[in-house]
């Protein structure tokens, strides 16, 4: 009879081991895509505000179709509105529209879920913070736009994404669930500057304007300016800006937060974590391999080298790795459900 309850429980416990391990999958989960989704939003919205102010296509008009190629929006954007792309379209595409999973009011929609699942783990300050700013960001209207202005809402936004960022550094518990947030944001960032890079890159190459004329350098300008990276390139380079070191500081900068090489480092260090304190060096082992030989093509080659050895591929093979690393990821720490919460489109009218 002593036996009974005992063996009842050991039968019961590789199912509740079982339910915890799921539970805390869908933790990590969450977090990472809580992160990812914020630096989109901030991203966007710079993007959005310096391709107003600086981005010009060779006719003098705002080179509002970067923006899709940068996203990979073409074929989304195609199937909504009429090309070729109009600034009001494109805002109501990357800030109203409901059916775009790209646009600020669906990410926004995808932070409060991942939120929502996390909210155990994330601290009361955050979850305020992100309910009041998802809520606002989810009630955007087109009068709303033009009536505080393009660069009003995208000042709010960055403000509010940097708000959130402040508020999860200084409350949010240091355990996995903080190394998983670390992780989304560091790879989200890599990927962001990448496409950036890519885009803008090959869109200013063949301007016609000679290099290191005063439109060339503004166009240059933009590119800093798309990565919230001006301030910091002119401390290094206050007199010279051409491609090579524009596409430099942005891929191998050690100091800059949302560089290429600094942002792998993070990667690795993260996985390090994970790895040492969390008894996961058999899980991570094979994505730090990954990031290591990408770590490595970054610091063999010069600027200069990459650029003349065909910057696009190499552009694409980073967002390939990166891509292949988060899959990786998602199959090593939480097994594909039927519907995660990062695949839900539909938001509320």
């Amino acid at each position: 009879m002593g036996d009974g309850p005992m063996t009842q429980t050991s039968a019961r416990f590789p199912a509740m081991l079982a339910n915890l391990n799921t539970l805390l999958s869908r933790y990590g989960e969450s977090m990472m895509w809580l992160a990812r989704y914020m630096e989109r939003i901030e991203n966007l919205a710079r993007l959005l505000e310096v391709t107003e102010a600086f981005v010009r296509n060779p006719d003098g008009s705002p080179g509002w179709d970067s923006i899709l190629q940068i996203n990979s929006d073409e074929d989304r954007y195609a199937a909504i509105y009429p090309l070729p792309a109009t600034e009001e379209n494109i805002l109501a595409f990357y800030i109203t529209e409901s059916t775009n999973p790209t646009s600020i009011r669906a990410m926004a929609h995808m932070v409060r879920e991942n939120a929502r699942s996390a909210r155990p783990l994330i601290s009361t300050e955050m979850w305020m913070q992100l309910n009041v700013f998802t809520r606002s960001m989810m009630e955007l209207s087109t009068p709303d736009i033009r009536r505080h202005g393009l660069s009003g809402l995208c000042n709010r936004l960055k403000q509010d994404c940097q708000t959130h960022f402040g508020i999860t550094e200084g409350t949010l518990y240091r355990d996995q669930a903080w190394l998983f947030y670390l992780l989304g944001k560091y790879l989200e960032r890599s990927d962001q500057i990448t496409r950036l890079i890519d885009i803008r890159y090959h869109t200013l190459l063949p301007s016609g304007e000679t290099s290191g004329s005063q439109m060339d350098i503004t166009q240059w300008g933009s590119v800093l300016r798309s990565a919230a990276a001006y301030h910091a390139f002119r401390r290094l380079q206050p007199v010279t800006t051409t491609p090579a070191n524009v596409v430099g500081f942005l891929l191998k900068n050690e100091g800059f937060p949302r560089s290429l090489m600094l942002n792998l480092r993070q990667v690795d260090s993260t996985l390090s974590a994970l790895s040492t304190h969390y008894n996961l060096r058999h899980q991570c082992g094979p994505l730090q391999e990954r990031i290591i030989n990408m770590r490595a093509t970054l610091e063999d080659q010069t600027a200069e080298e990459i650029i003349s050895r065909g910057l696009h591929e190499y552009m694409t093979y980073i967002q390939d790795e990166l891509a292949a690393l988060q899959a990786e990821v998602s199959a090593t720490f939480w097994p594909a459900a039927p519907v995660t919460v990062r695949e839900e489109i539909s938001i509320p009218q």
